[in-house]
């Protein structure tokens, strides 16, 4: 049985890896095939779009418009995440807290990221802070309502215990609070990042001098179209590249919990 369970998981991983490396090899060749014979001049053969991307993203356009969006996106992913995991263990530890704020923090998450832009640039100019600003208004409010729903899940049987044998403070938080909210807190994280790169475009297609965002649609403007379709096709790479690094960390992270469900399945 071991031998055979050792080879389902290989085979399930065999195939999950042919799935991400072949869905995406498939879809551009399909669009070369499509867009081959097209003549439109909004829609250039993939080909035109290919033979010019070395020539726009490997040179100067690199450091100036793809670091500088990585840093935005790091700054307020890292602070977006801090600070919702600290006011989600707050709130999910605290009934009459969560009570208390949660009109408040109902009335903030139904407000659009993308509306923050023009008062944040009021208040704050056109400069990077306005651009992380948003990143973290988006990103935060996933993080945050994961982490309380993580906490308030915490096992009754696991916090009786803890307190039976006075398990407080930082070591409650560190052994019992965190392990067992880890895997919403993660998941939080995971659909904070999507929002997180939507808001570094488009925070940097309004009143920006780089970035990817502003790049992009600066070859709109110009009717650079190649170049354009290049910059959507950088775009994606990097949501995807991220996201990868984000599944080796999570599994990384999440390593234990992992290793119980799969106890679980098999001992079932």
């Amino acid at each position: 049985m071991s031998g055979r369970t050792v080879g389902v998981s290989a085979w399930r991983a065999v195939s999950r890896t042919a799935y991400l490396v072949g869905l995406p090899l498939a879809l551009v060749a399909l669009w070369w095939l499509a867009s081959d014979r097209s003549t439109s001049y909004y829609w250039p053969p993939l080909r035109v779009v290919l033979d010019s991307f070395p020539g726009t993203w490997f040179t100067g356009r690199l450091t100036h418009d793809v670091v500088p969006s990585l840093i935005r996106l790091g700054v307020g992913y890292a602070t977006a995440s801090v600070l919702g995991i600290s006011l989600g263990v707050v709130l999910g530890s605290s009934r009459s807290l969560r009570a208390a704020a949660e009109p408040v923090l109902e009335f903030f998450r139904a407000v659009p990221p993308p509306v923050m832009v023009p008062i944040l640039i009021l208040l704050t100019g056109i400069g990077n802070t306005m651009k992380v600003l948003v990143i973290i208004f988006g990103a935060f409010w996933p993080i945050l309502l994961n982490t309380v729903e993580g906490v308030r899940g915490v096992d009754e049987v696991l916090a009786d215990t803890a307190r039976c044998y006075r398990v407080r403070g930082p070591a409650r938080l560190r052994y019992l609070v965190l392990p067992s909210a880890g895997p919403q807190i993660v998941t939080g994280m995971h659909q904070a990042l999507s929002i997180g790169i939507i808001l570094m475009v488009i925070s940097e297609m309004v009143a920006a001098s780089n970035g990817l965002g502003f790049a992009i649609v600066q070859f709109q403007r110009s009717f650079a179209i190649p170049e354009m379709w290049g910059g959507i096709i950088l775009l994606g790479a990097l949501g995807f590249g991220l996201a990868m690094l984000f599944q080796v960390v999570q599994g990384r992270a999440l390593r234990w919990y992992h290793g119980v469900r799969k106890a679980q399945r098999g001992g079932g």
